[in-house]
């Protein structure tokens, strides 16, 4: 098998490292960044998203389980809405606070934590429901990821 693509995640909201805007953040407006990817490789059926923050006080939270974006999709307007099911087909699992769609950046006050966001370009479309976790996701992705890449912001309160 060849080596993995990379794909180049940018956000016109905030940039690789930086704070991301409290317009995107759980005490703001909790709408999602706008986000952007370079094109999935050939033979991309499905893209899917996560967003996590390795630096919660439990270990890894996680704020956004998206999957089966049509394998064209390149960019996401921010605030997309937060239901099981997207006009594209896209389908938006749990997050951890066992809500369906983004939740934002809402740490305890301290240090700043880091938001990853993943986007992986896979050679399927996943069989996986809207109750389905980022556990789940993974393992759906297991020998199916064609490319991925990510973008990491901070948020501080």
């Amino acid at each position: 098998m060849d080596a993995m693509v990379g794909l180049t995640v940018l956000s016109a909201a905030f940039v690789m490292g930086a704070p991301i805007p409290p317009k995107y953040a759980g005490g703001g407006g909790n709408l999602s960044p706008p986000l952007a990817w370079s094109p999935a490789p050939a033979g991309t059926q499905s893209v899917a998203i996560l967003c996590d923050d390795p630096d919660a006080p439990a270990g890894d939270w996680v704020h956004w389980v998206l999957f089966n974006l049509p394998p064209d999709t390149v960019q996401l307007d921010e605030g997309v809405p937060a239901k099981p099911a997207l006009p594209n087909g896209a389908v938006q699992g749990l997050n951890d606070y066992g809500r369906h769609g983004y939740a934002g950046p809402w740490p305890p006050p301290g240090k700043p934590h880091r938001y990853f966001f993943k986007v992986y370009a896979l050679n399927t479309k996943l069989n996986l429901a809207a109750t389905a976790r980022k556990s789940d996701l993974l393992k759906a992705m297991q020998g199916h990821i064609l490319a991925q890449g990510s973008l990491h912001g901070t948020f501080q309160r």
